[in-house]
């Protein structure tokens, strides 16, 4: 069933947070994570459906429409929040359409790529909707394992990532894929918006979980600390992104107004994992 879902947003004055896991917030687990972006003003996107893949859809900044057509009829539903978001089973066709300046959508896949799973043509899409669409196999979303030992990594282990551009007129489409372009399957998403400019986040390490962090929109500075030495890397492109793996201290700063801070996480969120004071981290590092 089509569902529009509100999303946790957690309140912070130095900017909003909010999360997802698959098969907690939404009805499935997270094979392929992409977004839109560059889309000009009033412009329209879309127009297909698909036989297995499920999507959530959110609108990371700005505003969008989306257009839901169960082969009868037409709904038209208006996403402008990043803290709630559109989730479409397969076998609906749907296409987005009146973006505003700016926007960024992000679009969560229950599977990988698969062309032969797309459907583009309206009219084979109205000559097949009668019939039943095969329902999705929910894979488990397992945990990647690493080989990191947490008290040597440093912060050159953190590569800075140039991803892929799908280049359109109509927007370009940058693609994070499990175990494809991405060393791990995507357990978590969440990022940060409102921003307030110059604000400063972060200020933690993790001792298993790995992720990648993308400015989607704006700028801002992640700073990376392994207890020896630091590094700072300034993310600005929302194709580009900074691998930051086990052990690592990271402070994010220097955010430009309107920034949104997209960060795709190997693990559901355990609190053990997260090491919050500086000085047990030093400890960690030392022994």
């Amino acid at each position: 069933m089509i569902q529009k879902i509100n999303l946790p947003k957690i309140y912070d004055p130095r900017g909003n947070l909010t999360f997802i896991e698959g098969g907690m917030h939404i009805p499935f687990e997270i094979s392929r994570v992409y977004w839109i972006y560059d889309v000009p003003g009033g412009e329209s996107r879309g127009g297909h459906a698909f036989k297995k893949q499920q999507e959530f859809i959110v609108a990371l900044s700005g505003s969008f429409d989306i257009v839901i057509h169960d082969g009868l009829k037409e709904e038209r539903i208006h996403l402008n929040r990043s803290y709630n978001g559109l989730f479409v089973p397969n076998g609906v066709w749907r296409s987005m359409d009146n973006f505003s300046t700016n926007s960024v959508a992000m679009v969560l896949a229950s599977t990988s790529y698969d062309e032969a799973d797309y459907i583009r043509d309206f009219e084979i899409y109205k000559s097949t909707v009668s019939q039943s669409a095969d329902e999705e196999k929910v894979v488990s979303g397992d945990a990647a394992e690493f080989s990191f030992d947490i008290g040597t990594t440093t912060v050159w282990d953190c590569k800075l990532v140039d991803l892929d551009i799908n280049h359109r007129d109509k927007g370009n489409i940058t693609v994070a894929e499990g175990f494809k372009n991405l060393p791990f399957n995507i357990n978590r998403v969440y990022y940060l918006y409102d921003v307030p400019g110059g604000e400063e986040r972060g200020g933690h390490a993790h001792k298993e979980l790995q992720q990648w962090i993308v400015a989607a929109s704006g700028s801002f500075d992640v700073v990376l600390d392994d207890g020896h030495e630091k590094r700072s890397v300034t993310l600005n492109r929302p194709y580009k992104a900074i691998q930051v793996v086990p052990g690592i201290w990271r402070e994010l700063n220097n955010f430009s107004s309107g920034s949104i801070c997209l960060v795709l996480a190997s693990h559901h969120y355990e609190e053990h994992d997260y090491i919050r004071n500086y000085e047990d981290f030093i400890k960690l590092k030392s022994v």
